[in-house]
């Protein structure tokens, strides 16, 4: 099995550590760290990669922590991938231009694939991912955008058979429905994607709140997960996270 990734993640809305329930912005949880505090107590537990969004611009647009993003980039030795509010290949190069290692494409992913695709293609895989969040709908995983505020009519097979053969190497997926509940991963529907992507490096996102849970996303397929809630909340650090993929590794 390839390499396993653990993406500490830090969701910022209002300059402040937040987490939402299930993406519903009336549902906020504030911590205590500072953004750039939090970065750098991951990355000295042994964090190469963040997660790093912008709650409010992936609401209303226009990426608005881009000095946040400097001072990592310059504090630590972080990888960090980040979105919120790309709406544009101006907003694309912003951020590239301002630090990001990769910029997580999620709204415009869903409703113009045939840009990002395009982007994919012209800046290399390795520098995007696609976000393509879900809730389950009568049945059918469909995919919300802004934030997951507003209801689009794409169901996620349609748009996974649309990215094929585009190029796409990261794959953030979450399932909305399990996002800051702690009730652990949708491990079927991760598996279901690479059934039909198998060639993704696919990030699981929602719900963990064990290291079996991260056991559970690894044996699956995935290439990496998101860790956000459950290091806020002290489920677990990220070093006994890392400790634990790296001893399956041996």
């Amino acid at each position: 099995m390839s390499e396993f990734t653990l993406y500490p993640a830090i969701d910022v809305r209002e300059g402040r550590v937040v987490r939402l329930k299930q993406g519903d912005y009336a549902q906020e949880t504030r911590y205590a760290d500072d953004p750039l505090a939090a970065a750098s107590r991951y990355a000295g537990d042994g964090a190469r990669w963040l997660h790093l969004v912008d709650l409010d611009a992936a609401r209303d647009g226009g990426y608005s922590i881009a000095m946040l993003l400097r001072g990592i980039k310059a504090e630590t030795a972080l990888r960090v991938q980040t979105g919120g509010g790309v709406r544009s290949e101006d907003d694309l190069l912003r951020l590239f231009d301002v630090g990001a290692d990769r910029v997580v494409v999620g709204s415009l992913a869903v409703r113009e694939p045939s840009t990002v695709a395009g982007w994919i293609e012209k800046y290399g895989s390795d520098r995007i991912t696609v976000a393509l969040d879900t809730r389950e709908v009568e049945g059918e995983w469909r995919l919300p955008t802004a934030g997951w505020t507003r209801n689009e009519g794409t169901s996620l097979p349609f748009l996974l058979s649309l990215y094929l053969g585009t190029g796409l190497r990261h794959l953030l997926c979450t399932d909305i429905g399990r996002d800051g509940m702690l009730g652990g991963p949708n491990i079927a529907l991760y598996r279901e994607v690479l059934a039909h992507s198998p060639r993704v490096a696919l990030q699981a996102s929602g719900g963990v709140s064990s290291l079996a849970d991260i056991d559970a996303a690894r044996e699956a397929g995935c290439a990496g997960v998101v860790l956000g809630k459950a290091l806020l909340e002290g489920r677990f650090t990220f070093a006994e996270a890392l400790a634990r993929v790296e001893a399956a590794a041996c």
